[in-house]
């Protein structure tokens, strides 16, 4: 597995996910349907000329997850038990068909596991950002993370 396990971590770590993504009209029509979103600003062309926006908006929960998931390879593949939860979720800027987005993860918090002595607590801070730099989303997430075997 490429995950780090819990003792591999430090605070203020920081990742520059390698991985980026081109943010296409498939994504973005797939994501919002199958979650069952019917927002016109992610699916309705003319609906959104008509906005401030001028153009279909990319569903930001889709932001928030592939934020997140272009960062498993690097922290936490094969080596978390769970998440435990997202704080401060935010998106100040919209993302549009065509972004193209790149995230970085800073480690935040670590703590032990009070239940778990095999587990410990690691507060990720994810950023994503688009093509021109702005920054589009952003969360702390709590995950347990298991500690390397002995």
């Amino acid at each position: 597995m490429s995950g780090l396990y819990y003792d591999e971590f430090k605070v203020g770590q920081v990742f520059n996910h390698a991985i980026t993504r081109t943010v296409t009209e498939t994504d973005n029509l797939l994501f919002t349907t199958l979650t069952h979103n019917p927002q016109p600003l992610h699916l309705d062309v003319e609906f959104v000329k008509q906005t401030e926006f001028g153009q279909r908006l990319v569903n930001s929960i889709f932001t928030l997850g592939l934020m997140i998931g272009v960062s498993v390879g690097d922290t936490t593949l094969g080596t978390t038990v769970a998440n435990l939860g997202m704080n401060d979720v935010r998106f100040a800027h919209p993302v549009f068909i065509g972004d193209t987005l790149r995230a970085q993860s800073t480690v935040l918090e670590m703590r032990e596991s009070k239940s778990r002595p095999d587990a410990g607590i690691v507060v990720f801070e994810h950023k994503c950002f688009n093509q021109r730099g702005e920054e589009v989303g952003y969360c702390k997430r709590s995950a347990l993370m298991r500690r390397k075997p002995r």
